[in-house]
């Protein structure tokens, strides 16, 4: 017997291709604890890869989403992704271990041999219905990630266009000149094309990598964004108050992102404002590290629970979904360019006393070139 088990023990070789942030899920450490420390018949020898250096794995395999588990060996070859690869794992080792001991011990069995109560077809089957659900998982994980980067792309289309409707009405309205109204124009069609060549490159959400953070007046970008929002607030009566100190440090920020965040939320600011309210903008250098920045209103608030949630993916406050429009990622756009510039972004708030959105943004530091 000690010669048939030593037959049995073969090489099982896993490959999990996961980005590093993905590593720190539950299920995930659980897999790499359990195949580290438990004995599950095979020697395990387990690699992982990460698909931001090592792209070409995605292709290798046809991954179509991360996290993945590959047994590479034995042979076939099988893929497991989704929520639960740790349970689909567990699900399959047995079935493993099994083809190994009939395959070492050289056996024909019947099919009534393999199981009690079930053929060999029925098991066969099975198999092939833990297969397909295991790809069916798969597809709606990334049908999922789809939906989520049309979703960025519609929000990311409205802020240019949006500021290119305004200063088409009150280019219109007379309330600014030909040359302005084309200069804004212009940005703003620089913006959808720029854009639109991120997309192309990106081919999925990790626009983020596409960040080109520089040496920036962050004061500039606010003013040019109230200046875009002119229609939201004087034809409202709304009166927006700013405290931007004169010697502001400069911040080392990506400048079309970092003027998309405060479009948002001074857009946000406006939209929740009441006709004749006030909406304020302050900037203050808290530490020789960061700048915070400030957008307050005086609109229904937002409820202390909320106050996390709504900086997820298509969050909206039921409160306000009825009378106000949008996709409800705005808040999650602004998250993620903050967080990868490494600020922070979080809002302080009580029902009907308004909010405000505070966010930091890193000071420029001059050990380069300016």
């Amino acid at each position: 017997m000690d010669g048939v088990k030593a037959n049995q023990r073969q090489q099982l070789q896993l490959l999990l291709v996961a980005a590093r942030h993905q590593l720190s899920r539950s299920d995930l450490r659980s897999m790499i604890q359990f195949l580290e420390n438990e004995d599950c018949g095979f020697d395990v020898t387990l690699q992982m890869a990460d698909p931001s250096e090592q792209p070409e794995l995605l292709e290798l395999h046809r991954l179509v989403a991360t996290p993945a588990l590959i047994k590479l060996s034995p042979t076939p070859k099988q893929v497991f992704a989704g929520s639960s690869i740790f349970q689909q794992l567990q699900n399959w080792i047995t079935r493993w271990q099994q083809d190994i001991v009939v395959t070492g011990l050289g056996l024909s069995l019947r099919p009534t041999e393999l199981d009690g109560s079930r053929t060999q077809r029925e098991l066969q089957l099975e198999d092939q219905l833990l297969v397909l659900r295991q790809e069916n998982e798969t597809l709606i994980d990334r049908l999922n990630a789809q939906e989520q980067t049309l979703r960025m792309v519609a929000h990311e289309l409205r802020t240019p266009l949006t500021a290119a409707v305004l200063a088409l009405q009150s280019q219109q309205l007379g309330q600014i000149n030909i040359e302005y109204f084309q200069d804004v124009l212009k940005r703003r069609l620089d913006e959808i094309e720029f854009l639109s060549k991120d997309l192309l490159e990106v081919k999925s959400t990790r626009w983020e990598d596409l960040f080109n953070p520089q040496n920036l007046e962050l004061g500039n970008i606010a003013a040019e964004a109230i200046l875009e929002l002119e229609k939201l607030w004087l034809d409202r009566n709304i009166e927006i108050h700013t405290d931007i100190p004169s010697d502001l440090p400069k911040v080392f920020a990506d400048q079309r992102r970092m003027r998309q965040v405060l479009l948002n939320l001074l857009e946000n600011a406006l939209k929740f404002t009441e006709d004749g309210g006030q909406v304020s903008l302050t900037m203050l250098h808290r530490t020789s590290q960061w700048v915070q920045v400030s957008i307050r209103d005086n609109g229904p608030g937002i409820p202390e629970d909320e106050q996390e949630r709504i900086f997820l993916d298509r969050v909206r406050l039921p409160q306000t979904s009825v009378t106000t429009s949008g996709f409800g990622v705005g808040l999650s756009v602004c998250r993620r360019i903050v967080e990868v510039h490494g600020g922070k972004i979080w809002v302080v708030s009580e029902p009907d006393k308004g909010a405000c959105f505070y966010l930091t943004v890193p000071v420029w530091q001059r050990n380069g070139q300016e």
